[in-house]
């Protein structure tokens, strides 16, 4: 049986423009089915040149980014990930610093759990508020 309230279409790109790159997360109104506290999505669209504005540190989540197109890289303490053909994929856990940088244009998919508060990063003239993550703005 299916309810047509537990079924969502959309189209990635401007339904995440809407939202800094965010599909799915706790920053979602709780009414919205996209709302969830377990998981957070993002499709982020990066131009080259990109960049996060600064490390993530303390991290309390587990993430994984998937290079949809482009050239993406991940730093890391003592370590970078260059993700350079679609599909290449990064997977890092809670504790670890990161950092990244779109060598080319972009499109990343980011999966990141649990959905939690606090890593907001805002870039000039934004306001405070929900998570966005800039695209892992955390």
């Amino acid at each position: 049986m299916n309810d047509d309230s537990t079924i969502y279409t959309g189209k990635a790109t401007p339904d995440a423009a809407a939202d800094r790159g965010w599909l799915l997360g706790h920053f979602k109104d709780p009414s919205d089915p996209r709302h969830s506290e377990d998981v957070e999505i993002k499709w982020g669209v990066h131009p080259k040149g990109d960049a996060r504005e600064r490390w993530a540190t303390a991290e309390k989540r587990t993430a994984l980014l998937v290079l949809i197109s482009g050239r993406f890289r991940l730093e890391f303490p003592g370590r970078t990930v260059v993700l350079a053909e679609q599909g290449d994929y990064v997977l890092w856990g809670r504790g670890v610093d990161h950092s990244w940088y779109a060598e080319e244009d972009a499109v990343v998919l980011t999966v990141r759990w649990p959905s939690i508060p606090g890593y907001r990063v805002d870039g000039p003239g934004d306001a405070a508020g929900a998570d966005s993550c800039n695209p892992l703005a955390g």
